[in-house]
């Protein structure tokens, strides 16, 4: 298994070309990309050309770190079909680049809109039918996040929407910070998945429903927010054990293919810490096998 470094907390004081050191100073082999202003921007044209592309792949070299996985995050289930249309030819783009960084794995959200779930389905597989083919022939794999506002939510409504495209080559992520949007138990998730659950970000997350839905309160009542946070691990109401116990059932931790990656956005005046606080504690917790973390108010 790859763990890998989203270095969305250092975006701000970074630049593209330095994530890769940064990753192996954080003890680090593996980079996970996200959406990024110089590279793959959300929603709109990679701006990568192929200069940048080669150097970044020479900067992966010099730090000894590989890139794990790419992030896209494009409108390509849109209701409407100008935006649709726009994102597939986005996402040609990307998996150029992909494909050019020598990365095989690439995660995803669904991309549609929850007040519009029928139509936003329809515009996800009119555009699996021209994405999927060319994902094939690449030999790349797609996961995707059943992201809190999207067309769908839920884990196991999620794995339906994909099973439905008929392809070995999508998959799923599961995002630990996600848990209470999920609806579904991790075992339950897994289970159904199986093999084709590729990536799997690690973060912490406050049950938003808990104390009878008032743990937030957004006015006016009845807003439709989705609340969440990526919190570092132990900091909120994940339930850790029954996550590991579901990714060793599942085999995830045990694959070669499979990608962990710490996905904290919550410190980021204090992401070095918390980037080594994270590596250290997803090895602990794959030791371990199902050993569940302290909780930060337990260790004071």
């Amino acid at each position: 298994m790859k763990i890998a470094l989203d270095p969305t907390p250092f975006h701000h004081s970074h630049s593209l070309l330095e994530f890769p050191q940064l990753a192996a100073d954080l003890g680090y082999e593996y980079l996970q990309l996200t959406p990024h202003p110089d590279f793959l921007p959300f929603f709109t044209h990679p701006k990568a050309d192929d200069a940048l592309v080669a150097d970044l792949k020479k900067a992966c070299a010099e730090a000894e770190v590989e890139i794990a996985s790419v992030l896209p995050v494009l409108r390509w289930s849109s209701p409407d079909e100008n935006l649709r249309e726009t994102a597939v030819r986005y996402w040609k783009r990307a998996v150029q680049i992909a494909v050019d960084l020598g990365t095989v794995q690439l995660n995803t959200e669904f991309g549609g809109r929850p007040e519009q779930p029928e139509e936003s389905e329809a515009a996800f597989y009119r555009s699996m039918e021209e994405l999927v083919p060319v994902f094939e022939r690449e030999g790349l794999h797609v996961a995707i996040d059943p992201h809190p506002d999207d067309f769908v939510e839920e884990g196991l409504a999620a794995w339906r929407v994909i099973r439905g495209v008929n392809s070995p080559n999508l998959g799923f992520v599961l995002v630990a910070a996600h848990s209470f949007h999920l609806a579904d138990a991790p075992g339950d998730i897994l289970a159904a998945v199986g093999e084709q659950l590729r990536v799997v970000h690690m973060a912490d997350t406050m049950n938003h429903r808990a104390s009878h839905g008032l743990r937030y309160i957004t006015n006016p009542p009845g807003n439709t927010v989705r609340v969440h946070q990526h919190l570092k691990i132990g900091d909120g109401d994940v339930d850790w054990q029954e996550l590991l116990e579901a990714l060793s059932g599942n085999g995830f931790l045990d694959r070669t293919e499979s990608v962990m990656v710490s996905s904290v956005f919550a410190e980021d005046e204090n992401a070095h810490e918390v980037s080594r606080y994270q590596l250290t504690t997803m090895m602990d917790m794959i030791r371990g096998r199902g050993d569940a973390p302290e909780r930060t108010e337990d260790k004071q």
